[in-house]
């Protein structure tokens, strides 16, 4: 998914990601899950919720891009793959069968944050390293857990919309499929800022997967129910794509909106000079978990949690993102660039 020259500047392109990040020693002792039984070159089991959305797809990209990456440094021979196509059921039944297969590690964003606690806490005392991201289980009985502050997202973009309406106004509230950890908790972030706000009225708040469709689809029906509206806040990039596509068909004027790095969703930005935040899920955070995976299978000691830091992305340098555009899906995320200094210096967090 990766283009060479992408890679190049990834150091530069870095720096605002890291600047907040201490860079400590590792030490040699050995982290959750890993018994030091295990030997180079791993096999990746990459268990993968679903596949369809296109920010999946990009994300898996990075995973195989990383797993080539670490072939060359003889440290993996395989990665394997599954879908468990949204099945939280299928999924534990998917990782079992990496556990029978004996793979090295298994990289998991969680179809449940409760569901599979106990396939996981299996694959741990076989010693095979799990770094989970994203969508996070609630056992600790895994080698590292790899998340953006969800909450710091929610409080983040509410506090940007409801300073872009003046501090008062009718809003709506587009979130993402409800019961996953990272669309609940961004929800639950913004809650502080709108309480503190009364003057801030949420005329209502829909619940859709992260794609423009079903975002335009539900958004359009919250419009003719309510047709006075001063601002929208969507914790979701497609979500924002939706919305804005959805104010335009109906002759709507645009409203400040908040969003995510979806290309369409920037595109749409400059082109209609919408007032704007943004900032991301980085795709690479799959790549991250499978070099943190192998370096956990190397002795490496592992920080418990990886706390990446969320990128903003503004009217300061959205031309920045969108001067990439070309190397990313027209329905794909512009995410930031990453290499293995970027790894390195997360997982020497304290």
């Amino acid at each position: 998914m990766m283009k060479s020259s992408f890679f190049a500047s990834a150091s530069a392109l870095c720096l605002g990601l890291v600047l907040a990040l201490g860079v400590g020693s590792q030490a040699n002792a050995a982290a959750k899950c890993i018994k030091g039984d295990r030997k180079a070159p791993y096999t990746i089991g990459w268990a993968n919720i679903y596949s369809v959305p296109t920010w999946m797809k990009q994300t898996q990209g990075t995973i195989e891009a990383e797993v080539e990456a670490l072939k060359k440094q003889g440290l993996v021979d395989k990665l394997v793959v599954t879908d468990a196509q949204g099945d939280a059921n299928v999924q534990i039944q998917q990782i079992q069968s990496m556990i029978d297969s004996n793979v090295d590690a298994i990289i998991l964003i969680a179809g449940s944050s409760t569901a599979p606690a106990r396939v996981i806490a299996d694959a741990c005392a076989k010693g095979i390293a799990i770094i989970n991201f994203d969508s996070l289980v609630d056992t600790d009985q895994v080698t590292a857990k790899v998340n953006t502050d969800s909450s710091q997202w929610g409080d983040q973009a509410a506090k940007f919309l409801i300073d872009a309406i003046g501090g008062k106004g009718k809003i709506l509230i587009l979130n993402g499929p409800a019961g996953v950890s990272v669309s609940d908790d961004r929800r639950k972030g913004a809650d502080a800022e709108l309480k503190a706000h009364p003057d801030v009225k949420v005329l209502a708040e829909t619940n859709t997967p992260y794609n423009v469709a079903p975002a335009q689809e539900a958004v359009t029906s919250l419009l003719f129910a309510n047709p006075d509206i001063d601002g929208i806040l969507s914790l979701g990039g497609a979500l924002s794509a939706g919305a804005v596509l959805a104010l335009d068909k109906q002759g709507r004027d645009q409203v400040p909106i908040t969003g995510e790095n979806a290309r369409q969703f920037l595109e749409l930005w400059k082109d209609k000079g919408l007032k704007s935040w943004a900032t991301m899920q980085p795709n690479w955070l799959g790549a991250f978990a499978t070099y943190t995976a192998v370096q956990a299978l190397e002795g490496k000691d592992v920080p418990a949690f990886v706390k990446i830091p969320l990128p903003v992305i503004d009217n300061s340098n959205i031309d920045e993102y969108l001067a990439r555009a070309k190397d990313f899906p027209a329905d794909g995320y512009i995410y930031s660039p990453y290499d293995e200094e970027l790894f390195k210096k997360l997982l020497a967090q304290k």
